[in-house]
């Protein structure tokens, strides 16, 4: 029964999540602006729900894992917004969700859990999706720099994979699911406030537009999407988890198309059947999804 009931839970926050990029774009802010503003303005409503939360019984080690996954998440998200500059939306969020076949080779490596056979028969496919991606050098190729697009979307791929992983691990009691996506959200803060400060490239004064795009990323994306899933994640298979994330890319890449009017090269689609095709691959067994 908890199977079916985290289902409908991971696919709700798939397609709300499915709108991170398109907010993104329209608030048309630096990569690391958009991170951390996504995470602070995030936070109260966190808090303010995890008041209303049932007891956290987690042990400290639990505790101080969702606050490295949040890390992890504010690295991914960092270099996703800069792939998103240079790739478009759809196509860069469709790279970072080739994390589910990252996944199974992160696990393997960590937690000695080996990957199915379909999983190592799906990596070639998306790497040579992912070069497809890149256009090949074609001057019809979509992006602005579409070959930097997709290495930082990959290197993003591979912090969302060590994200899912630790964020998954940091509820595996099953507790309230927004506790760990408050420690989650409050290390990715953390991470991108500072690497903000550092480089620079952060923007501290709100202004409109942009911050009403930024707060609709933060409480559709942050609170509402990520609640859903990160209920989902501890209650389901992670291959099933994954395949109702793989609704994000997808829709993505639709909604790119419709309101920017992204327009990928024959070269940039046929890489994209080719990422999807090995995510399926790995996600879908026979006669169950």
């Amino acid at each position: 029964m908890r199977k079916v009931s985290a289902t409908p839970a991971a696919l709700i926050g798939a397609t709300v999540i499915s709108f991170s990029a398109i907010f993104f774009r329209l608030a048309e802010v630096t990569p690391l602006t958009g991170s951390f503003f996504r995470m602070a303005y995030a936070l109260p409503v966190l808090a303010a729900i995890a008041m209303f939360a049932p007891g956290d019984r987690r042990p400290a080690r639990s505790r101080l894992l969702g606050m490295l996954a949040g890390v992890f998440l504010g690295a991914d998200v960092s270099l996703w917004h800069a792939a998103i500059d240079m790739v478009g939306a759809g196509l860069g969020t469709l790279i970072v969700n080739s994390q589910v076949v990252i996944v199974p080779l992160v696990t393997w490596a960590l937690f000695g859990e080996r990957p199915s056979t379909r999983s190592l028969w799906a990596m070639p496919m998306v790497m040579v999706g992912l070069a497809l991606i890149t256009g090949l050098g074609r001057d019809d190729t979509f992006g602005t720099r579409p070959v930097l697009g997709v290495v930082l979307a990959v290197a993003a791929a591979l912090f969302y994979s060590a994200f899912l992983v630790t964020f998954r691990r940091a509820n595996r009691t099953q507790g309230p699911s927004v506790r760990p996506l408050l420690e989650a959200t409050a290390g990715a803060a953390v991470v991108t406030g500072l690497a903000g400060w550092v480089t620079g490239q952060l923007d501290p004064v709100p202004h409109w537009p942009a911050h009403g795009w930024l707060l609709a990323l933060a409480l559709g994306s942050q609170v509402l999407g990520w609640l859903a899933i990160g209920y989902a994640l501890p209650r389901l298979p992670a291959t099933h988890t994954s395949f109702a994330i793989l609704l994000q890319p997808t829709l993505t890449l639709v909604w790119g198309m419709l309101i920017f009017a992204e327009d990928p090269s024959p070269v940039q689609l046929a890489g994209s059947v080719l990422v999807l095709l090995g995510i399926l691959v790995v996600t879908v067994r026979n006669g169950e999804t």
